[in-house]
């Protein structure tokens, strides 16, 4: 213990905090001074949820019974094992409950769907397919290979199946959304280029009638079965963290599928709702029956109602066009027109019925309409909702004229819809290691083919007095900063940023204004909605600057225009919560106790704001007091003594969590320390380590390891102490995602950063 009592005293007052890469800088607390505005708009949003409170009865086959325990693990909840669904009482409401595939068979007709969930889990190591009399009465199955996907992609299909993350709001609010088809008659043809194919994608189809299950004839069948369709969603949700769209496109319209049997269609698409796909489309053709069912069971996936017309008559003014709309929104989450023109003035017809529509019909669910063929080919650059794109590494486009998302860019910036600007990586002289991002970036501009120019710049050592200089630019397209900058260190004595918003000054994101931070700011014009859906190209090799060589070039390009907002926001919250539910679902966080280690309450904001959306119960602190704003409606106790300490290492304080055997010791530990404190981090994380026969698995997350090793490697001691570690370069990963998301308004999935950063994906 003395070790520890070495940690807990020098941190009380530490007298000049440490920011997580290790570099000084100063820190300005707000005494009371007028805050900029924050938004209403950017909360939360689609974050954890409480989602399905259903007593969660798992289905496993012969041998298969550690499915169960990995089920609880990710829920966060005890489990047993049960011999039936007649055995399911009340008292197993917070529990998750096994039953043998053998003895479920027999009465899972029979249970009370209003108070036990069903998830058939099926191994396909043990055969395809699952027992159908099981399939057809679960509520969803969980297909799964014991690889080294399994684990986050259990977490995923959870998290979304029971409603505890909902992809659906936050695709919704962005300025643009994509979606690729892969037309590959087999996805795994696709699978080692998918990191590259689904950049600027925010969702990834699946044509099932594109694919071809062979035959042991050597042919192929006319239909996939049910069997080969199952393995080939599963196989892609393994390696995508993309939602997925699953489409079984009709001979009419297209595709593949037979239309004499329409029941066929409700088959597929019901199975890809049980196997917990986002997105189903559902073509306007089928029987109302079969569309109203779809829609009323799809529980957390969501309903694309799609109209395609190939007859080259369809007319955007017309009735039918209104009427075929109104129809399809009886039913659906999002409602996709797609048809063929003759002539380029049809596309601004679209146009019209678009803004129409949005006009007569604001409460109808987004529209996505495009015109087919090359002539149709400019409406795809206007179209804003789940745009279909295509790639040059798919084998073929899944309909005429569709562009990839580099073609569109291109396009837009070529109609002065995306014009040119400057985006910039501020950081300062102390942080000139973390540049080799500015590479990633580069790689990310280039490949979604925008216009603008992107460098490394460098601000002044002392404050910020150099960042005003690089935001008020005529062509100012947005910046990242490393490291974060304290809100009132941006704006206190700031003309530029006080005379913003007529006074008011920027724009504060509700993350930005709460963890007082900021690492984003973002370009939005005062007319336009969340985001601008603007910025950036590159040079090869991004230019170093430092503030005093800006200069000249400030003159004449000086003037941030007079009708943009600023907004400051903070993405760093969204990589540690990212990375703390990659392999677990939110509901394993809900009540259980939790251990922040910083230097300062800067340093620690972050992740304090992300358990918070975590919903964590109790948060001991080490090193820093607490920001009142962080504070509210979080229950904060400092670390103050060893007997605090012990206090908390032994009082129950883990909720009804399988941790709850382990002592009551807190379940996730984040230190924001400094590399030169590993030994001491390592000490503390010996000391809330799982101790016993306890099999479960805490969370630790180092938000300053780097990629060498060090003595007394916190994340090594974690992992002999019975924690999952999860390190800095996940945070960034994801942190680089949403930071992305921000300033071009574009997706760029986590395992094309992991890639493109040179490290290994799993």
């Amino acid at each position: 213990m003395a070790a520890v009592q070495q940690l807990l005293e020098p941190l009380r007052t530490p007298a000049r905090p440490q920011s997580i890469n290790g570099t000084t800088h100063p820190i300005t607390v707000d005494r009371g001074l007028p805050s900029p505005p924050a938004t209403s708009d950017i909360t939360f949003g689609s974050g954890p949820q409480g989602g399905d409170t259903r007593t969660v009865i798992i289905i496993y086959g012969h041998g298969q019974d550690k499915i169960v325990s990995v089920f609880a693990e990710v829920l966060g909840k005890p489990y047993r094992l049960g011999g039936g669904f007649m055995g399911v009482t009340k008292e197993d409401k917070d529990l998750v409950v096994g039953i043998p595939a053998s003895i479920a068979s027999a009465d899972i007709s029979t249970r009370d769907s209003k108070s036990v969930v069903a998830i058939n889990a099926h191994c396909t190591n043990l055969g395809m397919p699952p027992d159908a009399h099981l399939s057809a009465h679960c509520d969803y199955e969980f297909l799964y290979t014991e690889t080294p996907f399994f684990r986050r992609d259990l977490s995923r299909f959870i998290s979304h199946t029971l409603g505890q993350i909902n992809h659906h709001e936050t695709l919704m609010a962005k300025p643009r959304t994509y979606f690729i088809s892969t037309t590959f008659p087999d996805v795994r043809a696709a699978l080692p280029n998918i990191d590259i194919l689904t950049v600027g994608s925010d969702a990834v189809e699946i044509r099932v009638d594109l694919l071809k299950e062979p035959l042991e004839d050597g042919s192929f069948a006319s239909i996939p079965s049910l069997s080969y369709v199952g393995e080939q969603v599963m196989l892609l949700r393994q390696r995508t963290e993309l939602p997925i769209i699953f489409t079984t496109r009709c001979t009419k319209e297209n595709g593949k599928f037979p239309m004499d049997n329409p029941d066929l269609y409700y088959e597929y698409l019901y199975r890809a709702i049980q196997w917990g796909v986002e997105y189903i489309d559902v073509e306007l053709w089928l029987p109302e029956s079969i569309r109203k069912k779809l829609y009323d069971q799809r529980g957390s996936s969501r309903i694309m109602s799609a109209f395609h017309d190939f007859s080259g008559t369809f007319k955007w003014p017309s009735k039918q066009a209104e009427s075929i709309f109104l129809e399809s929104r009886r039913y659906a989450d999002i409602i996709k027109m797609i048809a063929i023109i003759n002539d380029h003035n049809e596309n601004f017809e679209l146009e019209y019925f678009r803004s129409k529509i949005k006009a007569e019909y604001p409460d109808a669910p987004p529209l996505s309409a495009v015109n087919m063929g090359e002539t149709g080919q400019f409406s795809r650059t206007l179209n804003k909702v789940f745009t279909p794109i295509t790639h040059p590494l798919l084998p073929i486009i899944a309909a005429p004229g569709q562009l990839s998302a580099a073609e569109i860019n291109q396009a837009l910036a070529l109609l002065g819809q995306l014009p040119k600007k400057d985006i910039y990586g501020i950081s300062s002289s102390a942080t000139r290691s973390a540049t080799p991002q500015a590479t990633f970036y580069e790689k990310c501009f280039n490949e979604l083919g925008l216009p603008h120019h992107f460098a490394v710049v460098e601000r002044q050592p002392k404050g910020s007095g150099g960042i005003e200089s690089w935001c008020n630019q005529r062509n100012f397209g947005g910046a990242y900063l490393n490291p974060a900058i304290s809100v009132t260190s941006l704006t206190a004595n700031n003309t530029f940023f006080s005379s913003l918003n007529n006074g008011a000054g920027p724009v504060l994101s509700e993350a930005a204004r709460l963890i007082g931070m900021v690492d984003t700011i973002v370009v939005r014009p005062n007319s336009s909605g969340l985001a601008s859906s603007a910025p950036a190209s590159v040079p090869s090799s991004p230019p170093r600057h430092n503030a005093d060589s800006f200069g000249p070039y400030a003159s004449a390009q000086s003037g941030l225009p007079h009708n943009t907002s600023l907004i400051f926001d903070n993405a760093s919250w969204k990589g540690i919560l990212s990375t703390l539910t990659r392999d677990l679902a939110p509901s394993a966080y809900f009540g259980r106790a939790a251990v922040v280690l910083a230097s300062s309450s800067d340093d620690a904001a972050s992740a304090l704001f992300a358990l918070k959306a975590l919903k964590v119960g109790k948060v001991y602190t080490v090193g820093f007091r607490t920001p009142p704003a962080l504070a509210k409606d979080l229950i904060v106790e400092p670390f103050n003594s060893l007997e605090s300490l012990q206090r908390a290492r032994m009082v129950g304080s883990d909720g009804p969590g399988p941790g709850a055997s382990s002592a009551g010791s807190p379940f996730v530990v984040v230190s924001a320390l400094g590399p030169e404190k590993g030994n001491l981090v390592g000490m503390l994380v010996r000391v809330f380590g799982s101790r016993g026969s306890t099999k479960t698995r805490k969370v630790f997350l180092d938000l300053a390891d780097g990629p060498v090793p060090r003595r007394g490697d916190p994340g090594l001691i974690a992992e002999q102490s019975g924690f999952a570690a999860y390190g800095a370069a996940d945070v960034t990963a994801f942190t680089t995602v949403e930071t992305l998301r921000l300033l071009v308004g574009q997706n760029v999935p986590y395992s094309f950063v992991r890639l493109a950063s040179g490290r290994a994906l799993f």
